[in-house]
Protein backbone atom coordinates (compact mmCIF):
# COMPACT_ATOMS: atom_id res chain seq x y z
CA UNK A 1 0.00 0.00 0.00
CA UNK A 2 1.35 3.44 -1.20
CA UNK A 3 2.17 6.02 1.26
CA UNK A 4 -1.07 8.11 -0.28
CA UNK A 5 -3.44 5.05 0.10
CA UNK A 6 -2.52 4.85 3.91
CA UNK A 7 -3.21 8.47 4.67
CA UNK A 8 -6.08 8.26 2.20
CA UNK A 9 -7.15 5.19 4.32
CA UNK A 10 -6.59 7.27 8.04
CA UNK A 11 -8.30 9.99 6.45
CA UNK A 12 -11.42 7.71 5.70
CA UNK A 13 -10.90 6.63 9.60
CA UNK A 14 -10.99 9.92 10.80
CA UNK A 15 -14.00 10.89 8.66
CA UNK A 16 -16.90 9.23 10.10
CA UNK A 17 -19.70 10.88 10.94
CA UNK A 18 -20.75 8.32 13.43
CA UNK A 19 -17.87 8.02 14.99
CA UNK A 20 -17.46 12.03 15.42
CA UNK A 21 -21.07 12.29 16.79
CA UNK A 22 -20.12 9.58 19.57
CA UNK A 23 -16.76 11.07 20.34
CA UNK A 24 -18.32 14.35 20.83
CA UNK A 25 -21.31 12.93 22.48
CA UNK A 26 -18.62 11.00 25.09
CA UNK A 27 -16.83 14.16 25.06
CA UNK A 28 -19.88 16.16 26.36
CA UNK A 29 -20.44 13.65 29.32
CA UNK A 30 -16.72 13.91 29.91
CA UNK A 31 -16.57 17.74 29.74
CA UNK A 32 -20.25 18.33 31.95
CA UNK A 33 -18.32 15.70 34.89
CA UNK A 34 -15.20 17.85 34.41
CA UNK A 35 -17.21 21.22 34.47
CA UNK A 36 -19.02 20.25 37.61
CA UNK A 37 -15.82 19.50 39.27
CA UNK A 38 -13.76 22.17 38.43
CA UNK A 39 -17.44 24.51 39.80
CA UNK A 40 -17.44 22.60 43.03
CA UNK A 41 -13.84 22.73 43.83
CA UNK A 42 -13.20 26.26 42.82
CA UNK A 43 -16.75 28.10 42.99
CA UNK A 44 -18.07 26.13 45.96
CA UNK A 45 -15.16 25.78 48.03
CA UNK A 46 -11.64 27.59 47.73
CA UNK A 47 -9.43 25.15 45.56
CA UNK A 48 -7.35 27.18 42.85
CA UNK A 49 -8.66 26.80 38.78
CA UNK A 50 -5.17 24.37 38.40
CA UNK A 51 -5.57 22.06 40.61
CA UNK A 52 -9.09 21.51 40.59
CA UNK A 53 -8.85 20.96 36.80
CA UNK A 54 -6.18 18.20 37.70
CA UNK A 55 -8.96 16.66 39.59
CA UNK A 56 -11.95 16.92 37.16
CA UNK A 57 -10.09 16.17 34.33
CA UNK A 58 -8.56 12.36 35.86
CA UNK A 59 -11.83 11.38 36.52
CA UNK A 60 -13.48 13.16 33.03
CA UNK A 61 -10.27 10.74 31.05
CA UNK A 62 -11.51 7.65 32.84
CA UNK A 63 -15.33 8.11 31.97
CA UNK A 64 -14.56 9.27 29.04
CA UNK A 65 -12.12 6.07 27.88
CA UNK A 66 -14.52 3.81 29.57
CA UNK A 67 -17.43 5.41 27.25
CA UNK A 68 -15.14 5.49 24.44
CA UNK A 69 -14.25 1.79 24.55
CA UNK A 70 -17.70 0.65 24.76
CA UNK A 71 -19.44 2.58 22.62
CA UNK A 72 -17.35 4.71 20.14
CA UNK A 73 -14.64 2.23 19.25
CA UNK A 74 -16.30 -0.91 20.71
CA UNK A 75 -15.26 -2.82 17.76
CA UNK A 76 -11.32 -2.07 17.60
CA UNK A 77 -9.88 -2.79 21.02
CA UNK A 78 -8.78 -6.62 21.51
CA UNK A 79 -10.73 -8.26 24.19
CA UNK A 80 -9.39 -9.03 27.56
CA UNK A 81 -7.93 -7.43 30.74
CA UNK A 82 -4.46 -6.69 29.51
CA UNK A 83 -5.48 -5.06 26.28
CA UNK A 84 -7.88 -2.45 28.00
CA UNK A 85 -5.43 -1.96 30.57
CA UNK A 86 -2.63 -1.17 28.03
CA UNK A 87 -5.36 1.06 25.80
CA UNK A 88 -6.62 2.81 29.53
CA UNK A 89 -2.64 3.88 29.67
CA UNK A 90 -2.07 4.93 26.15
CA UNK A 91 -5.27 6.83 25.95
CA UNK A 92 -4.22 8.63 28.96
CA UNK A 93 -0.77 9.50 27.68
CA UNK A 94 -2.60 10.24 24.46
CA UNK A 95 -4.60 13.04 25.85
CA UNK A 96 -1.63 14.67 27.69
CA UNK A 97 -1.81 16.80 24.74
CA UNK A 98 -5.09 18.02 25.00
CA UNK A 99 -4.99 17.99 28.54
CA UNK A 100 -1.94 20.36 28.05
CA UNK A 101 -3.79 22.50 25.67
CA UNK A 102 -6.43 22.65 27.97
CA UNK A 103 -4.12 23.62 30.81
CA UNK A 104 -3.02 26.79 28.72
CA UNK A 105 -5.81 27.80 28.21
CA UNK A 106 -7.51 27.42 31.58
CA UNK A 107 -4.18 29.36 32.59
CA UNK A 108 -4.09 32.19 30.05
CA UNK A 109 -7.91 32.83 30.80
CA UNK A 110 -7.05 32.78 34.29
CA UNK A 111 -3.98 34.23 35.00
CA UNK A 112 -3.91 36.81 32.39
CA UNK A 113 -7.17 38.29 32.22
CA UNK A 114 -8.55 39.90 34.84
CA UNK A 115 -12.80 38.65 34.39
CA UNK A 116 -15.18 37.54 37.12
CA UNK A 117 -18.17 36.33 36.39
CA UNK A 118 -19.94 36.19 40.02
CA UNK A 119 -23.78 34.06 39.82
CA UNK A 120 -25.06 33.91 42.85
CA UNK A 121 -21.90 34.85 45.04
CA UNK A 122 -19.94 32.08 43.04
CA UNK A 123 -16.88 33.12 40.33
CA UNK A 124 -18.04 30.99 37.72
CA UNK A 125 -15.36 32.63 35.37
CA UNK A 126 -13.10 29.61 35.83
CA UNK A 127 -15.47 27.19 35.10
CA UNK A 128 -16.39 29.01 31.29
CA UNK A 129 -12.34 29.11 30.92
CA UNK A 130 -12.32 25.72 31.39
CA UNK A 131 -15.27 24.86 29.06
CA UNK A 132 -13.55 26.94 26.42
CA UNK A 133 -10.09 24.77 27.29
CA UNK A 134 -12.02 21.65 27.02
CA UNK A 135 -13.29 22.73 23.26
CA UNK A 136 -9.60 23.60 22.01
CA UNK A 137 -8.48 20.71 23.03
CA UNK A 138 -11.03 18.36 21.45
CA UNK A 139 -9.81 18.20 18.27
CA UNK A 140 -6.57 17.24 19.01
CA UNK A 141 -7.90 14.29 21.38
CA UNK A 142 -9.99 13.14 18.65
CA UNK A 143 -7.65 12.72 16.41
CA UNK A 144 -5.04 11.60 18.47
CA UNK A 145 -7.43 8.72 19.78
CA UNK A 146 -8.83 7.34 16.57
CA UNK A 147 -5.41 6.77 15.49
CA UNK A 148 -2.72 6.27 17.79
CA UNK A 149 -4.79 4.18 20.96
CA UNK A 150 -7.76 2.52 18.97
CA UNK A 151 -6.26 2.71 15.39
CA UNK A 152 -9.05 2.92 13.60
CA UNK A 153 -7.24 2.65 10.28
CA UNK A 154 -5.51 -0.40 11.07
CA UNK A 155 -8.52 -2.16 10.21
Amino acid sequence: MSVVDRLQARLRALARVDRIGQFVSVGVAGASLETAIVFLLTGLWTLQPLPAKAVGAEASITLMFLLNDQWTFADEGEAGLVSLGRRYLKSHVVRLGGLAVAFATLYVLTSWTDVRLVVAGANLWPTVANVVGIGVGMTLNYVAESLLTWRVHAR
